[in-house]
């Protein structure tokens, strides 16, 4: 059995390496597939070396995809954040050392999941139970009672929109992917609407604007990152910050990243650490969630939670530790990866591969969600150019999710 985990993680972590690397092709789309195809793989592979393959791909996402997203400016979700401090530094030669920081916060996250596991015992389900609980506000005495999750969920955004320079803007983007986000996932014709979605607002957005300004990329310089002290400040905000944005539907690593900075204010290099941190934490914790509560906060976790007959506390364990091996293994792997790619990457013509990649995405959206697929692709583009245009923190497109799981829990 030990030989067989071991060559499921291996695996996993090649298709984490794949799926990190290629824009469109998320951890969730593997998911769903191999959850569709385990009533056929049922009577050659137990479902445990399932879940395995989808930890260990899961948890080497979290490392490789800051790769395309500082590299080409193609990130997905988790990662869109990183664009602005690890494209500038990439602009300044240090695209390697850019890398290496969201690498040096994932394997720190590895450590902190697993000294913070024995307190979510503790606290989490209590927490869960506060959330659900339903209080009067007065300031909101329009509605009779509101879910404690969606008064914490209506904070949280005007938090983030308060943060912003440019507030009327930011409350605009915001409204307007919410809506956008209320008619895709409403769509019951739309198959994996989150794929046009998403891809449109952070990723096509990114790449028509790096084609459009044509970028120069210098030569990388490859030497190793100095890490001091103040590198202890974004793992703190990140400990507070995921755990919390684990339990708040609609809020990704990227809103924890916001959180956890201004719990700890940061430089440039410091967010980059900070995001790192967030996004492997977040996934991390999502398989705690799952095994506390029965929340399945990531795609991972729901493809883990389809695929269980019951969640034991062994399974747990073996998840801890494939979650450690493959934190491991992927933090060697992405830093071969950023070596090899900081050499190659002035030499390319950096338009061209610009081009491609929005044609394999176009293809994949096509394929998996159809024409329908493509106006809901097309329209979330325009938004995110919109929204680049105006200099404003992409985070706040994040409101195509948190609007309607706000409308959701106001209407229990």
């Amino acid at each position: 059995m030990l030989l067989e985990i071991i060559l499921f993680a291996v695996i996993g972590i090649l298709a984490g390496v794949f799926t990190g690397l290629m824009p469109g092709i998320h951890t969730n789309l593997v998911g769903s597939v191999l959850v569709a195809s385990s009533i056929t793989l049922s009577g050659l592979i137990q479902p445990v070396y399932l879940i395995v393959l989808i930890v260990a791909m899961a948890i080497t996402n979290t490392f490789i995809d800051f790769i395309p997203s500082i590299f080409l400016g193609c990130p997905d979700t988790e990662t869109e954040l990183s664009i602005l401090p690890g494209h500038e530094m990439l602009k300044q030669g240090e695209g390697y050392q850019a890398i290496m920081l969201t690498n040096y916060g994932s394997i720190a996250a590895i450590f902190i999941v697993l000294l913070i596991t024995p307190i979510a015992f503790f606290f989490l389900p209590q927490f869960q139970e506060l959330l659900l609980t339903k209080i009067h506000i007065p300031l909101l005495s329009f509605i009779p009672q509101i879910p404690v999750m969606a008064f914490l969920l209506i904070l949280v955004v005007g938090a983030l929109i308060f943060s912003e320079k440019k507030k009327s803007l930011a409350l605009l983007i915001f409204c307007l992917t919410g809506i956008l986000g209320l008619i895709a996932l409403n769509l019951n014709s739309l198959k994996e609407p989150l794929l046009p979605l998403l891809s449109g607002l952070f990723g096509a957005s990114s790449l028509i604007t790096s084609i459009k300004t044509k970028p120069k990329i210098p030569e990388q310089d490859i030497t190793s990152v100095k890490l001091n002290k103040k590198v202890l400040l974004p793992l703190i905000g990140a400990t507070i910050a995921s755990p919390i944005s684990s339990l708040l539907p609609g809020l990704g690593s990227g809103q924890a990243a916001v959180i956890g900075s201004s719990i700890t204010k940061t430089d440039q290099k410091g967010f980059l650490v900070l995001l790192g941190a967030t996004n492997t934490l977040g996934m991390s914790f999502s398989f705690i969630t799952l095994y506390l509560i029965s929340r399945s906060r990531t795609g991972a976790a729901a493809a883990i939670g389809n695929l269980l007959g019951q969640f034991s506390f062994q399974l747990l364990v073996l998840i801890l530790i494939v979650t450690l091996f493959s934190g491991i293994i992927s933090f060697f792997l992405t830093e071969k990866l950023a070596r090899l790619l900081s050499k190659k990457i002035s030499k390319v013509n950096y338009s061209k591969i610009s081009w491609i990649i929005l044609a394999v995405l176009t293809g994949v959206i096509f394929i998996i969600s159809g024409f329908l697929g493509l106006i809901v692709f097309a329209v979330s583009t325009l938004t995110g150019i919109y929204c680049i245009s105006y200099d404003i923190r992409r985070t706040h497109m994040m409101g195509c999710l948190l609007i309607p799981t706000v409308i959701t829990y106001l209407t229990l």
